[in-house]
């Protein structure tokens, strides 16, 4: 049996960014006003027909982010991911209220004893520190959990998309990613990848509508 190679390029991510997040005054919700009227959605494309795979093809591709998007397994890593993700911004968001608290004190405290504004102004400093060191612990935080749940996804997925290969007598996989500029879509195992580790992992799969 030949050795399947396969480079892993997916990248599970999540969808807030810390750059939003970062900033240590949180900006002013604008007044509020009458929602536009909205727009008919548009119907979702549909999905292209499942062709069957060539007879006697030795090369074939996955799309690794589909996987990490369509499967069971990726969309728990990912809601895993977004989860801390958000607890830390949340915390962040209520430190920069506390800050924003303390800076509108000073700023007001026009008959304020020149102590009681050393004192506020020793507070603004403590938070503007607590702050610094709670992004960067966050941020490290939330970076070490996506590489721990990359490093399981690979180690789950590795198996299943070679198990897939074998069957199908495919010597060589290769990641819609790495450079491929056309492929011909009856080669595309994604699907069955999904199924097969859905079904590995004890995903049920979805039941076909009834005639």
């Amino acid at each position: 049996m030949r050795v399947v190679s396969i480079l892993i390029a997916a990248v599970l991510t999540t969808t807030t960014t810390w750059g939003a997040a970062l900033a240590q005054t949180p900006p002013q919700a604008p007044p509020a006003q009458a929602p536009p009227a909205q727009a008919p959605a548009a119907a979702a494309p549909a999905k292209p027909a499942a062709v069957p795979f060539p007879a006697g093809a030795r090369l074939a591709v996955v799309d690794l982010q589909r996987i990490a998007n369509e499967s069971a397994e990726g969309k728990a890593a990912s809601a895993k991911i977004q989860s801390l993700n958000q607890q830390k911004v949340a915390e962040l968001n209520q430190k920069n209220k506390e800050l924003q608290t303390a800076k509108q004190k000073l700023v007001a405290g026009s008959l304020l004893t020149d102590s009681a504004k050393a004192q506020i102004q020793k507070e603004i400093d403590r938070l503007d520190r607590d702050i610094q060191r709670f992004t960067q612990d966050a941020q490290a935080e939330v970076e070490d959990l996506q590489g721990q749940v990359q490093m399981e996804f690979q180690r789950k997925l590795m198996p299943i998309i070679e198990l897939v290969a074998v069957d199908r007598g495919v010597q060589i996989v290769f990641a819609t990613d790495t450079g491929l500029v056309w492929r011909d879509t009856a080669v595309d195992l994604t699907a069955e990848v999904i199924r097969r580790f859905d079904g590995a992992m004890g995903i049920a799969p979805p039941k076909l509508p009834s005639m």
